[in-house]
């Protein structure tokens, strides 16, 4: 039972912060008929009101709203695409502010996109150490290589952790120097930029949950080393 209470708290701390962005995505998600446009018109009239050439609007392929800097798109899923909703609408010009970083050369973006690239890399080379760690301890019977191995699997896992951290500040960036002073200029009634707060809050949270979580990957991992 004293063991159970921190887990609980821990997998509460890694998982709450997902748990209340869905939420908040979910109540604000309803059908707004008096909102002048759907999240992608939105959008679409941003990049053209910022002049954002070559920056166009589509639909998530995997249902994941993103800025894709390489390809220049925003991508919103169907629901925020297609959708008239305070949740779309926030998402949408959340998803444009990271398209204003990416044009006026926000240095903490092209860290970032730079780190995913090593993350991605990153997080299979790791994997593929840890399955082959036990494996090669017992070919070459050295402590010494298991231990090498096993810094460089926990290393390799570690850039993803690296790269969601690196995340949270340009993901509040694009929330609230971006797109909440866009969202006050009119695009909202005064009485709904609470509301639009909330999912924008939401929105740059979204990463705090994957940080957390492969914190406890990370730590997983570490535990399992020690036994």
């Amino acid at each position: 039972m004293q063991i159970a209470i921190p887990l609980l708290l821990i997998l509460a701390a890694v998982f709450a912060p997902q748990l209340w962005a869905r939420a908040v995505f979910r109540r604000f998600g309803a059908e707004r008929e008096e909102l002048p446009g759907t999240g992608g018109e939105l959008a679409r009239h941003l990049i053209e009101r910022f002049a954002l050439e070559g920056v166009e609007v589509e639909e998530a392929p995997s249902g994941g709203d993103h800025y894709d800097p390489v390809a220049r798109r925003v991508r919103l899923s169907p629901e925020y695409l297609h959708g008239k909703s305070l949740t779309a609408v926030a998402v949408a010009a959340h998803e444009v502010g990271h398209a204003l970083q990416h044009a006026a050369g926000y240095r903490p973006l092209k860290r970032r996109e730079t780190l995913v690239r090593l993350a991605r890399f990153g997080e299979r080379a790791g994997a593929l150490i840890m399955m082959a760690l036990p494996v090669i301890t017992l070919i070459t019977r050295a402590p010494s290589a298991g231990l090498i191995m096993a810094l460089a699997g926990l290393l390799s896992l570690g850039t993803a952790v690296l790269v969601h951290l690196v995340t949270l500040p340009v993901e509040w960036d694009a929330s609230f120097r971006r797109a909440l002073p866009i969202l006050e200029e009119g695009y909202l009634p005064p009485a709904e930029l609470r509301a639009a707060r909330k999912v924008l809050t939401a929105a740059a949270l979204t990463y705090l949950a994957a940080s957390l979580a492969g914190l406890l990957n990370l730590a997983r991992w570490i535990a399992l080393l020690r036994r």
